[in-house]
């Protein structure tokens, strides 16, 4: 493959990492509150999960400058095959790699945690290969879902219910519907992350014909939906909290909350790119820190 190191990390984009990490995390929290976790779970979900979040970033690179969202118009950080640092056949031949790496660590993920029950392994087999059909066709392809507008229910379902219900079932084998309300937290705020995304592009990606959500209802609506999205995650954590309180712990995510509203006023506040972009990164990393609180209030509530 050409391209520099450099250029490869900077196409991974590892500051996504942590995002894509946070549905295991809360998944794998919610198992041990109720008295089932695996650390193999753990483990094995997380590295399939990076090679899915890099397959999908390195598609995305490739697939934004074949289809032009990646022009000089782009307001955001420049990606690799658009500015000549990789050429478009090394970045296929590194989109194939990591989806091989994702199929084989994910076979070895339920293998390990559900062995060969046939409906269950071949439902989550059938997961698996949605993930990796998503993580491709965002962007990429004659018809990407992502310039359609539907990347949002995409991130809500793999980054919220499949990621945090796939990763629960697989530590305990069963699932309740009262776990939808953290699964659905963390799928709108992963979803608020995407926003900041479009938002900040919003010009470059309507020059470009890719029809995102601020795109098609306009920035003022678009900071509406925002706020939506990060109000309804905070409500749906806690009112799984309430539907079985038991300690005053439960509430310790709410300490995320500050820096959630944060995010909230600097999307309507600013609107050059330049002054947006830092908080995609802290949209995510106030994601974890929500994941990680939610966790160890529970943990501490057990």
């Amino acid at each position: 493959m050409n391209g520099s190191a450099s250029a490869w990390v900077s196409a991974a984009r590892p500051r996504t990492l942590p995002l894509a990490l946070a549905s295991i995390f809360l998944g794998s929290f919610l198992a041990a509150y109720y008295g089932t976790f695996s650390w193999s779970v753990v483990v094995w979900a997380s590295i399939t999960t990076i090679f899915l979040q890099v397959l999908s970033n390195l598609a995305n690179d490739y697939g934004d400058s074949v289809h032009g969202a990646d022009s000089a118009h782009r307001q955001g950080p420049q990606r690799a095959v658009q500015a000549g640092l990789i050429t478009a056949r090394a970045m296929r031949t590194a989109m194939l790699v990591f989806g091989l790496l994702s199929l084989v660590s994910g076979l070895y993920l339920l293998y390990s945690s559900v062995g060969f029950v046939r409906e269950v392994f071949f439902f989550f087999f059938g997961l698996g290969l949605l993930a990796i059909a998503a993580a491709i066709t965002y962007t990429s392809g004659s018809r990407p879902y992502g310039y359609a507008g539907l990347g949002d229910i995409s991130v809500f379902l793999f980054f919220g219910l499949v990621g945090v219900l796939g990763t629960f079932y697989l530590h305990a084998q069963w699932l309740s519907w009262s776990l939808l309300l953290p699964a659905s937290a963390c799928g709108l705020f992963s979803t608020a992350v995407l926003n900041v995304n479009n938002i900040r592009d919003i010009q470059s990606d309507a020059l470009a014909g890719k029809r995102s959500i601020p795109v098609r209802i306009g920035r003022q609506k678009a900071v509406l939906y925002h706020a939506l999205l990060l109000i309804g995650g905070l409500l749906a954590a806690l009112a799984f909290v309430l539907l079985d309180f038991r300690s005053p712990w439960q509430l310790l995510f709410l300490l995320s909350a500050p820096l959630i509203l944060i995010n909230l006023r600097a999307v309507y506040k600013y609107t050059e790119a330049a002054a947006l972009d830092p908080f995609l990164k802290q949209m995510a990393l106030s994601t974890l820190l929500f994941v990680l609180l939610f966790g160890l209030g529970h943990l501490l509530a057990a």
